[in-house]
């Protein structure tokens, strides 16, 4: 079985801000090294046919322009492609539009770095409940099932297998480690690390169910 806790400390998370034409936005940044050529690793994230197969069932048109749509999660339209380095898409759930850009680049002839930014506005007083963890948790499951995925010798947390393993002790620890690995990002990234702590504990509630102390 995969070692999860190894699987996100291979995690790099940062928080930042981007402005756009509508104003500040909030950029949570996620990246991971993967044993895998940047052309491998390009298809994985684009080809319909691999993507459900670390990530969610997905239907839609997947090309330049083209839209998208996650089962019973985001959709939303393909702003650029310049394969296989790097794509844009909005990310629009629950109606809000935020936006996705996913950059791959090689490490060496074996292996590629995934690196996704989450570009969102986010008003003050739902960053202040939860901070970047919000979407930074779904994020390190989405690496962790790629991670998964690509290990190719069945160890790691299948789609299918999804709901119950984060129903799972481990599972919940995982998310408690993503949401507090969070907290730590964006203490560094200037937030006061008691308000950064106190969000980081909301989150890790939101995900685990366990109540926040």
């Amino acid at each position: 079985m995969m070692d999860t806790i190894e699987q996100i400390n291979a995690v790099q998370r940062t928080v930042g801000s981007r402005t756009l034409e509508a104003g500040e936005a909030r950029v949570s940044t996620v990246s991971q090294t993967y044993q895998t050529t940047v052309e491998d690793l390009w298809d994985a994230c684009t080809n319909a046919e691999r993507i459900p197969r670390w990530f969610l069932p997905i239907t839609g048109d997947l090309r330049l322009h083209g839209t998208y749509q996650l089962k019973d999660n985001a959709g939303g339209t393909i702003e650029s492609c310049d394969p296989p380095h790097r794509f844009t898409a909005t990310w629009e759930y629950g109606g809000e539009v935020s936006w996705i850009e996913v950059r791959l680049t090689p490490v060496d002839t074996e292996r590629t770095r995934f690196e996704l930014d989450h570009i969102a506005h986010v008003d003050q007083d739902r960053w202040a409940q939860f901070g970047p963890g919000a979407v930074g948790v779904g994020w390190d499951l989405g690496l962790l099932g790629l991670a998964s995925y690509l290990a190719g010798d069945g160890s790691g947390v299948r789609p299918e297998d999804s709901a119950e393993w984060t129903a799972s002790d481990e599972g919940r620890r995982f998310m408690e480690l993503s949401s507090q690995l969070w907290g730590e990002a964006s203490i560094a990234a200037g937030t006061d690390a008691d308000e950064a702590k106190a969000a980081a504990e909301r989150t890790t509630s939101f995900y685990t169910g366990a109540p926040a102390s």
